[in-house]
């Protein structure tokens, strides 16, 4: 909204510090961390009297999650608030691609809120039916794609871009709808099966929004796709402004998620977050780095699935406990340990994601 203003710039003056898109991420970055932190406490107090018990605590979950009942959950609003305003504030609002990831995100974090307020209600792990969550998840990432493919130049719509191999292509057609239908599903419930200690998913997502931020800012500007040799995909740009509004948010959000957790994030935000990581890769054309970048993400549903299927076909279980974050604290590691340790990971997947960017 505030880009309006440079129609007021002779191009000498304050005015025209908005018509950079780094200047802009740098007032939606503030922006949003500055909502989170006004409003986060507030948003805390309510939801506590709201909910009563808080967030239901699974019975066969690790023994020390019991201390957390009576947390409030939903703490995802907190974020999805930040986020909205900032980039609605900050970005360009005749961009295609900002509203696509905006819409992407609102829509999971609908599902998500639906899902934790089922919860909360009927005071058990029960939400709304994985079926149904699935059914809207996928209607609204096929929304999505088939917007972000009608967006992308006529060379590239429809192709599979691949890391490293930079001039390699592969052409979908009409399969590239379903495939980024399945990386924006896949990559909420990924993030959602994260989002199980204190402050474990929101940082991860930090830096792999981050990461795809300057992906995004890259691949939108000829002089650096011809320097890095990747693909040119107009518009991207501005979605730099939405990803430094998710880091401020997120840091907002982190201050009250910190061990011991005033909030959780729950379903209303890790659906939403992870459903934007989702839709910005698609918009991008860099699913595949996504899967690196996000790989934390990508091992905690891994094993889920093993876990699941192997049970199924065995009895037994791989893993102490599904997802692997749980597996480590039934081994004995204290709760921060475990967080801090994935964090450094997510950091290093970040570091080779955008290393990708250069390698040939």
């Amino acid at each position: 909204m505030l880009y309006w203003l440079t129609g007021l710039s002779d191009g000498g003056d304050v005015f025209n510090l908005f018509r950079y898109i780094t200047f802009r991420a740098g007032g939606a970055f503030l922006t949003a961390l500055i909502f989170g932190f006004l409003f986060g406490r507030p948003l805390i107090d309510v939801l506590r009297k709201r909910q009563g018990k808080g967030q239901p605590i699974r019975t066969d979950g690790p023994e020390g999650h019991f201390v957390k009942a009576g947390t409030p959950t939903m703490g995802g609003l907190l974020i999805v608030g930040a986020l909205l305003t900032s980039t609605l504030l900050w970005a360009r609002l005749d961009n295609g691609f900002v509203w696509m990831v905006l819409f992407v995100t609102m829509g999971y974090a609908a599902i998500g809120f639906a899902d934790d307020y089922a919860k909360v209600k009927k005071q058990n792990t029960d939400g709304v039916s994985g079926k149904v969550r699935l059914a809207i998840g996928f209607a609204i990432a096929a929304i999505a794609a088939t917007w972000a493919a009608w967006l992308h130049p006529a060379d590239l719509t429809g192709q599979l871009a691949f890391p490293v191999f930079k001039n390699a292509l592969l052409d979908l057609g009409w399969v590239f709808v379903p495939f980024a239908m399945i990386v924006i599903v896949g990559a909420a419930n990924a993030v959602n099966l994260t989002d199980g200690l204190d402050g474990l998913a929101i940082m991860p997502v930090m830096i792999a929004g981050g990461t795809l931020g300057i992906i995004a800012y890259a691949v939108g500007r000829t002089d650096f796709t011809e320097y890095l040799d990747v693909h040119y995909v107009p518009g991207t740009g501005e979605i730099l402004i939405f990803t430094a509004a998710l880091i401020g948010g997120g840091l907002g959000f982190l201050w009250y998620n910190a061990p011991p957790a005033a909030v959780f994030m729950g379903d209303t935000g890790s659906l939403a977050l992870g459903g934007a990581l989702g839709a910005i890769a698609v918009a991008t054309k860099h699913e595949i780095v996504l899967a690196i970048v996000g790989g934390l993400f990508v091992v905690e549903a891994l094993s889920v699935i093993i876990q699941v299927l192997y049970f199924k076909r065995t009895g037994k279980r791989v893993f102490l406990m599904a997802p692997i974050h749980h597996h480590y604290e039934k081994k004995g590691w204290a709760e921060p340990q475990i967080v801090i340790r994935f964090w450094i990971i997510s950091l290093i997947l970040a570091l080779i994601g955008l290393a990708t960017l250069k390698l040939r």
